[in-house]
């Protein structure tokens, strides 16, 4: 009896202790952004999208040229190949191999172009969402904020506050990491 007198008292301390440190814990609040629909809706966005597409014309009314010279000088070959020297007919084809081997350059060039234009214009416009995200997250008192857009993965991790505890070292840990 003196036994489940003790038990029965040390679980109602233990349930009293955990009961005011639930009470005293800060709750978590969590949020959600879709960070599409707030990109989408920037001035910064929409001419960042004009100088993309301004310069994506540029680069394909150039590759049209080039294919139309392509075109050209491949249609004056076959039309005349019976007629030219065997000297002609290695310098004509060497010639239009060579403008394949620019095109393909250029086409190379110009997607990494692209692609180095669209971070330039990008990227201050996603600091500046993750800046008001932050800021945000810190003002509402935020514990996690997640991103509810496809683009940047449903459920990303956009905020996290200062308070919450990262568990990597643990999970290596119990990975067996070190």
């Amino acid at each position: 009896m003196k036994n489940t007198l003790k038990l029965f008292a040390l679980v109602a301390f233990i349930f009293a202790a955990f009961a005011a440190t639930a009470q005293t814990a800060k709750p978590i609040k969590l949020g959600h952004l879709d960070v599409q629909k707030v990109m989408t809706s920037m001035p910064e966005f929409k001419k960042a999208q004009q100088d993309l597409e301004a310069k994506e014309a540029e680069i394909r009314k150039e590759l049209t040229s080039m294919h139309e010279s392509y075109q050209k000088l491949a249609q004056e070959y076959q039309a005349n190949a019976k007629t030219y020297t065997e000297l002609t007919r290695t310098a004509k084809e060497q010639e239009i191999q060579g403008l394949m081997q620019r095109i393909e350059q250029f086409q190379s060039l110009a997607q990494e172009q692209m692609a180095k234009t669209q971070e330039d214009l990008l990227t201050p416009i996603i600091t500046k969402i993750q800046n008001a995200v932050q800021a945000v997250g810190k003002e509402g008192g935020f514990t996690y904020i997640f991103a509810a857009t496809p683009n940047f993965g449903q459920g990303a991790l956009l905020y996290t506050a200062d308070n919450s505890e990262d568990i990597l070292p643990l999970v290596k840990k119990k990975l067996g990491i070190q």
